[in-house]
């Protein structure tokens, strides 16, 4: 069996696509995934299957979830290992001055268009910070993100990719119980 971290865009967000964790739970047993866990509200769903296919994984938990909930919408499969290197490439991290409290991590489902990132990389969001690298955005908002220019869907829109963000506290989570699952 394989371990997977599925990460789902947008739901319980401002009252919008509302789904229960227990819930959610139970559509991810109905389907067969085993060892199923949940962790917090925002659609993180950890989980084992036999397939390693994770593009097919998500396209089945998001027709399942369109299915059940009626909510069309965007899903993330990602290995342990592939969060554990989106951990270790965080480049804010390594900096004295930062407060890992408002670190963030926003993961594209796809690699955005290099004259795309370029046009983005040179706009200063002073005194929020961001590196792309990759499939990844590494993102510092000493203030708030909920201020921020920086949004999910900002990056989505000049990127013209889909992304779902994540704090800096819900990474580490995700591999804590990963980790602990795999023991």
């Amino acid at each position: 069996m394989n371990t997977y971290i599925s990460m789902i865009r947008g739901i319980n967000v401002s009252g919008q696509k509302k789904i229960k964790m227990d819930e959610l739970r139970k559509m991810y047993e109905d389907i067969g995934f085993k060892k199923v866990t949940s962790y917090i509200q925002s659609g993180n769903v950890l989980f084992e299957d036999k397939s390693k296919n994770q593009n097919e994984l998500a396209k089945r938990i998001e027709k399942k979830i369109s299915e059940h909930f009626g909510y069309d919408v965007s899903l993330f499969v990602l290995t342990p290992d592939e969060l554990k290197s989106i951990r270790k490439l965080n480049p804010f991290v390594k900096r004295k001055d930062v407060d890992v409290r408002r670190l963030y991590v926003s993961i594209l489902l796809n690699k955005p268009d290099s004259a795309l990132v370029e046009k983005l990389i040179v706009v200063n969001f002073e005194p929020d910070e961001f590196v792309i690298n990759d499939k990844t955005i590494y993102l510092y908002c000493p203030v708030s993100y909920g201020n921020s220019k920086l949004s999910n869907n900002y990056f989505e829109n000049k990127l013209k990719v889909i992304a779902t963000t994540r704090n800096w506290n819900t990474v580490n989570e995700l591999i804590r119980l990963a980790d602990d699952s795999l023991k």
